[in-house]
């Protein structure tokens, strides 16, 4: 399928109120023109295409450049997503899903136009980088662009085997690649737009967040972004050998070798699924994968030595990104919803606390120090302060300390409101940073953390944080100071925000020599 649309499409019904056909907002791209909508005051385009649809002799490559179009394209629909996991009811979506355009932006723009010379904050969604599509009506970002003055930009990339399987013959990271050609696309295009090419802004949370990360050390990357906030970053870097033997066991649920001419033959879904049914049951590999068996995560940026040199925490304190402005934070009760969604929030048995401490705790005495260091604490929220620290918590804070040992400035900050949604069962857990960052507070599968009716308290912190990050975009500020090794100030979000010293001082003193190298391959 080439670059050229046809008849244009119904927005979805999360698009909002949209012109009729011919009289949108129109847009000349370096690929050609487009035609928007206009919806509650901010210019819309959605289904941009930045790269050729990657399949058929595309598919498992690098992204190759757009071809351009002759007239006017309609850009009022989302592009179709790439083949999904099954996470979160995510394949049903996607499975219904018109074409191959897999590769799209999205752009809002109170001022679109060549002279608006906005800030520009391009987002990269989270998934575990098995799921994830742009056009979620979380990830809508006319609020952030009408009341924050900034272009938004989201985009699709591709996500599990397509994306990040260790595939022979293809390159490593396909869908940071993606990413990549995602920030060129803006670089060369967004000032049509109404942005500045000068002052982007990524952001990202989850796998978002770790693909931020990633970015800050990728050489493909460099001088792309001027600004990165990295939100949630989860820890997981995998060595090549790693990802490597989990593509092979993805590939033998087919019968087949994991290489670009074998999965070739296989449709997305089938490899998808194929995905999905090794991480059911990762836990057999758990001699051979370790701790990302226990978790269930088959994906993950590889650390290839090419596309990812190294480790961004690596990269970060030899000062890859120092001219780089970071923000970058995660939730206090990361792993709660996800202890949930488990089936184990409140029936946590010693057993099962004893042994997350001894898998995912520091070093030969990690499980100690967490008890000596929690000494009240019962059996959920031991099992709960480990899996947040391992995955989120302490990579989110060593990224900020490895910017700053690097010459680079970062400001850190951490969620502490609790989400009154569902009961408020799960305080500030992962994932209520998003409906708070983009406004979006009524859509979405996030919303229901905030409850049927956003309280005036929820509205008052989203404005709050929105505020941060679009100040964040314009100049660098987002309100509160630089984190540094004395003083460790970060802000607080909660009913009443505040500046105080990092909170989590006990899972910092235990974390404190660990250093998230790439995840290896256990020799039997």
């Amino acid at each position: 399928m080439n670059a050229v649309a046809s008849e244009p499409s119904e927005p979805s019904e999360s698009s909002g109120r949209s012109e009729p056909s011919g009289s949108g907002p129109e847009v000349r791209a370096a690929a050609g023109a487009l035609r928007g909508s206009r919806e509650q005051g901010v210019a819309v385009f959605r289904g941009i295409p930045f790269a050729e649809p990657p399949v058929g002799s595309l598919r498992f490559a690098a992204p190759q450049p757009v071809r351009g179009w002759d007239g006017v394209r309609p850009a009022v629909s989302y592009g179709p997503p790439p083949p999904q996991g099954g996470a979160l009811g995510m394949a049903a979506l996607a499975k219904d899903a018109v074409g191959d355009d897999w590769l799209t932006v999205n752009v809002w723009s109170p001022e679109p136009g060549p002279g608006a010379g906005l800030p520009v904050m391009v987002w990269i969604q989270g998934g575990a980088y098995t799921v994830g599509m742009s056009g979620l009506p979380e990830y809508d970002g006319g609020r952030l662009a009408r009341e924050g003055g900034v272009v938004v930009v989201t985009f699709n990339y591709r996500v599990g085997l397509e994306g990040f399987g260790q595939i022979e013959g293809a390159p490593a990271n396909r869908g940071l690649l993606d990413q990549v050609a995602a920030l060129e696309w803006v670089r060369d295009n967004i000032r049509a737009f109404g942005g500045d090419p000068d002052r982007v802004t990524v952001f990202g949370e989850s796998a978002g967040g770790g693909s931020v990360a990633a970015l800050l050390a990728m050489p493909r990357a460099a001088g792309l972004f001027r600004r990165a906030v990295a939100q949630s970053v989860p820890g997981t870097f995998f060595s090549p050998e790693l990802a490597a033997d989990i593509a092979t066991a993805c590939a033998t649920e087919l019968g087949l070798r994991p290489t670009v001419t074998d999965l070739s033959t296989v449709t997305p879904a089938r490899l998808s699924a194929a995905g999905d049914a090794v991480g059911a049951k990762m836990a057999q590999w758990a001699d051979r994968w370790g701790q990302v068996a226990h978790r269930s995560i088959p994906y993950s940026p590889v650390v290839d030595g090419d596309v990812l040199p190294v480790t961004p925490w690596q990269a970060l304190a030899a000062g890859a990104a120092r001219d780089v402005e970071l923000l970058v934070g995660h939730t206090r009760d990361e792993q709660r919803l996800l202890t949930a969604l488990e089936g184990l929030l409140g029936q946590v048995t010693q057993e099962q606390a004893a042994s997350a401490l001894r898998i995912f705790g520091p070093g030969g005495d990690g499980a100690r120090r967490y008890r000596d260091g929690f000494p009240a604490a019962g059996p959920d929220e031991l099992y709960e302060l480990v899996h947040s620290d391992w995955l989120f918590r302490m990579p989110t804070l060593h990224l900020a300390q490895a910017q700053t040992a690097g010459g680079g400035r970062a400001h850190v900050y951490e969620l502490t409101w609790s989400a009154p949604g569902m009961g408020g069962a799960f305080g500030a857990c992962h994932g209520l940073d998003v409906p708070l960052v983009f406004g979006n507070l009524d859509r979405g599968q996030p919303a229901l953390l905030i409850g049927e009716s956003p309280s005036p308290e929820a509205e008052a912190l989203s404005a709050h944080m929105r505020a941060a990050w679009t100040g964040f975009a314009t100049d660098g500020d987002p309100g509160w100071p630089a984190y540094d090794t004395e003083q460790r100030l970060v802000q607080l979000f909660d009913t009443r925000p505040t500046v105080t010293a990092y909170p989590e001082e006990t899972s910092r003193l235990i974390w404190q020599d660990h250093t998230f190298p790439a995840i290896p391959l256990i020799s039997r």
